[in-house]
């Protein structure tokens, strides 16, 4: 990439940015009780500085090798995390993460009666927190992080004097370092490095996943079910809801299931594929986790959320997108069960195949389901249940931008889409879909 294209690009992404006057607001007591007379209101244009840097966290999704679902999900919720740190001081009724989350203490505050612009603190900690999330990121992308962080800097400065721009600066990065540090403890540091971990040793049986169609590829991150939750659940983590039992009598509840992908996907409807193919989400996309955090993008930029209205929920949408890739990978390598493709070719239809690509993990239970459903409910408890909004996401690639009535719309359009693209069966979507709720439930019950 050119010097000329990464200035470009960034100037693309500032042209969101609002050059405001810069914000003098004291630093919160830690007990969060302060005179309102002693704030000052934040921009709501303020909330394109992180806007930008999840654009450009997308981008670094598609394009940097190893960030599979699961491991984007991890990204884009330290990502969250940190920004929500570095702003939360900024308001009165705030309340840090640390003390909440799974192993999180001792995150720095800001000094006692100082001058903070919390514009230049977010930028400040999403640039560092993102350069170590990436740390395998192409050159070019990693100059379009450092370019982005002075296009951003430099808009958010405003009339600020250098003292406060470098305790602004110098706090971002002393957030992000210790969200950094939180992070390399929780077992998936190193994903990207080892998506097919060598040593894995499927079981065996009639029951059992085996590699699939296309690619026939090695089971992936088998091991991802073990990290830590970000979220401390109220209880043990319990054993998960049991799939119908696996039987090849057509009478069964399991080959019926098997049977009803087989119909499914050879009498699809037009609408029906472009479902299937919408949510997709596969290699070289901004994966189901992604997807969700660019709707949240959206849905903040087209309703003007303030900065902290954004951090919240860029936080809350991201450690959900964790803790869900989290419990499903638990559950896929609990139970282990065989992708329908495994099944119909085996005992409906030797010729059959699904119409996208099946990915290297058991079937149960459906990620797009748990991830979509775990973002899906935290964006509705946010905007209401009865919100209507449009996806523009997939624009770019091709596909007419999709309406919904609701939140619920989108998580039942989400879970189907995998019965037909062939690659799920129902009770997969449903059980994902119904555990990504329960996520949000738990993810909602903090204090932000």
């Amino acid at each position: 990439m050119t010097i000329y294209s990464v200035r470009s690009w960034c100037i693309y992404l500032s042209m969101i940015l609002v050059i405001a006057a810069c914000s003098k607001e004291d630093q919160a007591p830690p007990k969060t009780t302060i005179a309102a007379a002693e704030f000052t209101p934040q921009s709501n244009a303020a909330a394109a500085v992180p806007v930008s840097w999840y654009q450009l966290e997308f981008k670094l999704i598609r394009e940097t090798p190893g960030f599979s679902p699961p491991v984007a999900a991890r990204a884009l919720a330290y990502t969250g995390v940190a920004l929500h740190e570095a702003v939360v001081w900024s308001d009165r009724y705030g309340h840090s993460l640390s003390g909440q989350l799974n192993g999180l203490s001792n995150v720095p505050r800001p000094e006692w009666g100082k001058r903070y612009n919390w514009e230049l603190a977010a930028n400040s900690a999403m640039a560092d927190i993102i350069r170590n999330l990436y740390p395998n990121a192409s050159a070019a992308n990693q100059a379009l992080i450092t370019a982005l962080d002075s296009t951003n800097k430099a808009a958010a400065s405003g009339s600020c004097g250098a003292d406060e721009i470098n305790r602004s600066v110098n706090f971002g990065k002393q957030v992000a370092a210790a969200i950094y540090t939180w992070s390399t403890t929780d077992g998936g540091k190193d994903g990207y490095l080892n998506n097919f971990p060598t040593d894995y040793v499927p079981p065996v049986g009639p029951a059992f996943w085996v590699p699939t169609p296309p690619a026939f590829q090695r089971a992936m991150l088998p091991y991802w079910g073990n990290n830590r939750l970000m979220v401390r659940p109220a209880s043990l983590e319990t054993a998960g809801i049991a799939h119908p039992a696996f039987s090849t009598d057509t009478a069964s509840a399991f080959y019926k299931a098997a049977y009803f992908v087989y119909n499914k996907v050879n009498t699809l409807t037009p609408e029906e594929t472009t479902i299937a193919r919408y949510w997709a989400d596969g290699g070289g996309t901004f994966t189901p986790p992604g997807h969700m955090l660019a709707i949240t993008a959206q849905l903040i930029t087209d309703n003007g959320l303030s900065l902290t209205e954004a951090a919240k929920l860029f936080a809350q949408a991201g450690i959900g997108e964790n803790d869900a890739a989290i419990v499903c990978w638990k559950y896929k390598y609990k139970y282990n069960l065989l992708r329908p493709v495994t099944y119909i070719q085996t005992y409906i239809a030797a010729g059959w195949n699904s119409l996208i690509g099946t990915p290297p993990f058991p079937s149960y239970t459906s990620g797009h389901a748990t991830f979509t459903s775990a973002a899906g409910n935290i964006l509705a408890d946010y905007f209401g249940s009865g919100f209507s909004f449009t996806d523009n996401q997939k624009v770019a690639e091709g596909f007419t931008p999709r309406a919904f009535n609701g939140f619920q719309q989108m998580i039942d359009e989400a879970s189907i889409s995998r019965v037909y693209g062939g690659i799920h069966y129902q009770f997969d979507s449903q059980v994902g879909a119904q555990t990504g709720r329960d996520i949000a439930l738990r993810v909602l019950a903090l204090r932000y």
